[in-house]
C-alpha cells in the first residue's frame, strides 16, 4: 500500500514536471531586450532596427511586438524593445539563425565600421501571467508606457500576483489605466521566483500621475493591501520600478 502510493506520488511529480518543461517549451515567450548605445551612437541604432533589424528578425521567426525609448532625458542612451518568440526553445534557435545569417552579418560590418553601436545587452525572457491580456500590437498614437517591475520577498510572488488577479489589474482599470501585459520571468531565469514585470498604457505622464492617485486613495486598494499584507510586505524595500517609455516611429506598438 505505501509502496503504490509512493509510486503514484511519484508519477505525478513526473508529469507535473513534464507538463512545466512542455509550458516553457510551447510558449508564447516573449523577451524583454535593453540596448545602451554608445556614445553618439542612438541614432545609428535605431536606423538599423528601422531598415534592417526588424525584418531580419521576422525572417528568423520572431515576432517585433514593440521598440521604446525611455520619455524625456535618456542619459544611457537606451532601446527596449520586446520580441515575441513560439516558445523558449524557438528563442534559442532564431537567435542562432539570426547571427550566422550573411545578410544580418554585412549589415552589423557596414554600420559599426566607425564602431560598435551597443555598449551593453541585458536580455529576459518573460511568460504571460494567467490573468494577463495578450499584448496588442496595434498603432493608436498619443499614449505612453509604463513599464513597471517589482521584486518580492522569497515566497511571496504568487500573493503578489493572487492580489493583481483579483483586486489590482480592475482597480487600474477603473481609474484609467490600460493593462498591456503582465509578466513573471520563465523558469530558467534568475529572478523567476520574486519577479513580476508588467506594461501599463497612459494618455500622458501627468495622466499617469492623476490615475495612480486615485488608486491609492480608493477605499478597495486601501482593503486589498492591508489584507494581503497581513504577514508582511509583498514588495521589498525599493523593489517597485517604474519607467515611462515612448514609442520609436518604426514600432508595431504605438
Amino acid at each position: 500500500m505505501k509502496i503504490t502510493f509512493l509510486t503514484a506520488l511519484a508519477a505525478l511529480v513526473s508529469t507535473f514536471c513534464l507538463q512545466a518543461a512542455d509550458a516553457i517549451a510551447t510558449g508564447p515567450v516573449y523577451e524583454l531586450r535593453v540596448y545602451y548605445a554608445a556614445e553618439g551612437k542612438l541614432d545609428d541604432l535605431n536606423a538599423r532596427f528601422r531598415n534592417h533589424t526588424m525584418k531580419i528578425f521576422e525572417k528568423h521567426g520572431m515576432k517585433n511586438v514593440g521598440y521604446f525609448v525611455p520619455e524625456g532625458a535618456n542619459p544611457d542612451r537606451k532601446l527596449v524593445y520586446f520580441l515575441e518568440h513560439a516558445s523558449r526553445d524557438a528563442a534559442k534557435q532564431s537567435w542562432k539563425n539570426f547571427g550566422g545569417d550573411p545578410e544580418w552579418q554585412q549589415v552589423a560590418k557596414e554600420t559599426e565600421k566607425n564602431g560598435r553601436l551597443v555598449s551593453k545587452v541585458e536580455s529576459h525572457y518573460l511568460q504571460l501571467t494567467d490573468y494577463s491580456p495578450k499584448p496588442v500590437i496595434e498603432t493608436k498614437g498619443g499614449r505612453v508606457f509604463e513599464l513597471r517591475t517589482y521584486t518580492s520577498p522569497e515566497g511571496k510572488l504568487e500573493d503578489l500576483n493572487a492580489r493583481f488577479r483579483d483586486h489590482t489589474v480592475d482597480l487600474f482599470k477603473k481609474h484609467g489605466m490600460v493593462n498591456v501585459a503582465y509578466w513573471t520571468m520563465t523558469p530558467d531565469q534568475k529572478e523567476a521566483k520574486t519577479m513580476l514585470i508588467y506594461l501599463l498604457e497612459h494618455k500622458s505622464q501627468d495622466a499617469a500621475k492623476k490615475s495612480f492617485e486615485a488608486f491609492r486613495n480608493d477605499p478597495d486598494w486601501t482593503k486589498a493591501k492591508t489584507e494581503s499584507e497581513k504577514n508582511g510586505a509583498l514588495t521589498v524595500k525599493d523593489g517597485v520600478k517604474s519607467e515611462f517609455l515612448i514609442p520609436t516611429d518604426y514600432s508595431p506598438m504605438k
